[in-house]
């Protein structure tokens, strides 16, 4: 007869008896394959399901008890839910074994694969345990590999030997010093070369001309304003992009570059005010600021109302419709596919909003009230 394999199990019947006299194993095991016999066709046939492997072997424990028996029967199942559930239903049909009359009840129908995912859940928390931080290394180790990928990717350009990426396409940033280059093929810009000091060398000034657009990023400090001054004067430049102040370009995350990129405003529109020690001034950006009129105001005022007390975000385009509506938690890392014209908070709009505001290019900023009042975005109380 043939054998179930262990690895085929799906179920497990347990079912418990109890005999009102005597009755051994044989009994049992001969009741259970005599007395279903075509009770649920030629499919469920016991005896055939077990020589094609379907069911296993037939495992019986008795134990005497007052003149009569009882005992458990397992009866292992390789069957869909469906077939072991009407099998075992139809154990309980037996109502005698041998002289005795006999109640079989179904107990449990074990799901054996469950128990091995238990298990393997279970195996795999211990040996992630024994693992320790070894994922974090081969992160890290992945992560080191990207990075000496990109620096490999580092070029000297000219007869200066100056530090650069690729320099091939139509855009160009220009940063200090050779740090800064590392630090942007880390972050994955490439089209990066190196001033390699505070003198602009010849071979910038010609490959500048040579572009459809120059980005000329420096330091956050005072000598980042003296180099604008000294490379705008020499150079092509099209745009200028500063690193937050008091931070230079060479230590920036990759967020922080991206960050002062969308910020650059037009060469033309820089001034140096050097009564203020550098302070740098935007005679003009790149976006005009058009400010939100009365009537526009009154256009979204029911919007605006509903806001209150929601703790959320209201995003306008130019046409004054509601491009997105989310909580205000949400605004710090929102993207938007169309220009936002108003952006409504019903909160404090902090510098880091304003900041964010900036980024996305939105003309006028309805909140609470604001921390930060140093922007050209138009602000207006809720």
């Amino acid at each position: 007869m043939a054998k179930i394999s262990p690895v085929s199990i799906k179920y497990i019947i347990h079912a418990k008896f109890k005999a009102e006299g005597a009755i051994e194993k044989p009994d049992i095991i001969g009741a259970v394959f005599g007395q279903t016999e075509g009770l649920l066709g030629d499919d469920l046939e016991m005896r055939e399901l077990q020589k094609s492997g379907k069911i296993g072997r037939i495992e019986v424990s008795t134990e005497y008890e007052g003149g009569g028996t009882i005992g458990e029967i397992e009866v292992p199942s390789a069957m869909d839910k469906t077939e072991t559930t009407i099998l075992a239903a139809a154990l309980e049909t037996i109502e005698r074994i041998g002289p005795s009359d006999t109640k079989i009840t179904i107990d449990d129908i074990e799901d054996v694969r469950g128990s091995k995912r238990d298990y393997i859940l279970e195996r795999a928390k211990k040996l992630m345990e024994k693992l320790g931080d070894s994922g974090n290394e081969i992160s890290e180790m992945t992560s080191e590999i990207q990075t000496s990928a990109r620096v490999a990717k580092m070029q000297m350009y000219g007869t200066e030997n100056i530090s650069c990426g690729d320099v091939s396409g139509d855009e160009l940033i220009i940063v200090e010093g050779r740090a800064d280059v590392v630090n942007m093929l880390k972050n994955g810009i490439k089209n990066v070369i190196a001033m390699n000091g505070v003198k602009l060398p010849r071979t910038v000034v010609e490959l500048s001309k040579e572009k459809e657009s120059v980005i000329l990023f420096v330091d956050g400090d005072r000598g980042g304003n003296l180099i604008i001054k000294n490379v705008t004067e020499q150079a092509k430049v099209d745009f200028i992009a500063m690193a937050p102040e008091g931070k230079e370009v060479e230590e920036l995350t990759g967020k922080e570059i991206l960050q002062a990129l969308r910020k650059k405003i037009s060469a033309k529109g820089y001034v140096v005010n050097d009564k203020r020690k550098g302070v740098r001034k935007y005679a003009e950006t790149e976006k005009k600021i058009k400010k939100m009129t009365s009537k526009e105001k009154e256009q979204i005022d029911s919007e605006i109302k509903d806001l209150v007390g929601t703790r959320g975000v209201k995003i306008f385009n130019k046409d004054l419709k509601i491009i997105k509506k989310i909580p205000l938690g949400r605004l710090l890392n929102i993207e938007v596919e169309e220009e936002p014209y108003v952006i409504a908070i019903d909160g404090t709009a902090t510098p880091r909003i304003i900041n964010v505001c900036e980024d996305l290019g939105c003309s006028n900023l309805i909140a609470t009230n604001f921390v930060n009042t140093d922007t050209n975005i138009n602000l207006v109380s809720l």
